[in-house]
C-alpha cells in the first residue's frame, strides 16, 4: 500500500498551517513525524486521513484520490491529540459503540484489545473517571482494534507511565510486523528514534528534514 501527499497546502484564517508538503509512505513501515507543538503534526494527520480538506495539492492511496474516490481513508485507525471518547460510558462500552459502526469485530476481540493496551475490560469506571494515561491507552485500543491497514498515532505516549511506554511501543512494533502503514507523530524524540524507520521533521507547517518524496 502506498499513501502519497503531493504538494499539499492548507490555510486557516489566512495562516498557512501546511506548506507545500510532499511525502510518500508504504505499508510495513513506521514513519516518525517529529516537531515541536504547533509544528503542524496534528494538521498533517487531519489532512492525510481526510478529516480535514486541503486548499491545494492531492492525497492518493494506491493511485486513488482522497476526496474524490473516498471521503476519508478506508480501513484507518487514528488517534488525535486531545480527542475525547464518550464520558459517561465505560471503556468497553465506548469501543463496542465505535465497533458497531463497521461491524468488523466481535466483543471478544474488543475485550482482548483492551487487555492488550493494559486496561481491564471489566472496569466499571466511566471514561470521565479515567486518568490521562488510561484515556490514552483506550484511544490506542480504538485505533488498532479492527487491524487497520493504516494507523496514525498522534502523541501516543502522552501521559503514559514507564511500564505503559514499553507496552505501547511494543504494540506499535507488532502492528508494523502485521504489515500496517504507521505514522507516529510526537515531540518525544525517544518514541521517534526507537520506533521509526524514517523520520520527518516539521516546523511551521513545512518539512524541514527527512523529505522522502519520490523524484518522479
Amino acid at each position: 500500500m502506498k499513501l502519497k501527499a503531493q504538494s499539499i497546502t492548507k490555510k486557516i484564517n489566512n495562516k498557512i498551517i501546511l506548506d507545500n508538503i510532499s511525502l510518500t509512505f508504504y505499508s510495513g513501515k513506521i514513519y516518525g513525524i517529529w516537531g515541536r507543538n504547533g509544528s503542524g503534526k496534528t494538521m498533517l494527520f487531519r489532512a492525510l486521513s481526510g478529516l480535514m480538506g486541503i486548499d491545494s495539492g492531492e492525497i492518493l492511496l494506491d493511485g486513488k484520490l482522497l476526496k474524490k474516490d473516498f471521503d476519508v481513508l478506508p480501513n484507518l485507525g487514528i488517534t488525535l491529540e486531545h480527542a475525547q471518547l464518550y464520558p459517561g460510558m465505560t471503556g468497553i462500552e465506548n469501543l463496542r459503540y465505535l465497533a458497531s459502526i463497521n461491524n468488523k469485530i466481535d466483543n471478544d476481540i474488543i475485550a482482548e484489545t483492551i487487555k492488550r493496551v493494559g486496561l481491564n475490560p471489566n472496569d466499571k469506571r466511566t471514561y470521565n473517571k479515567y486518568s490521562l494515561g488510561m484515556k490514552q491507552r483506550l484511544a490506542i485500543a480504538q485505533a488498532i482494534m479492527e487491524s487497520p491497514d493504516i494507523i496514525m498515532l498522534d502523541e501516543p505516549t502522552n501521559g503514559i507511565d514507564e511500564n505503559g511506554l514499553v507496552v505501547i511501543r511494543n504494540i506499535i512494533l507488532e502492528e508494523k510486523k502485521r504489515g500496517a502503514l504507521i505514522l507516529l507523530a510526537s515531540h518525544n524524540k525517544d518514541d521517534i528514534s526507537l520506533l521509526s524507520d524514517e523520520v520527518i521533521e516539521l516546523a511551521n507547517g513545512r518539512v524541514i528534514a527527512g523529505d522522502n518524496n519520490e523524484k518522479d
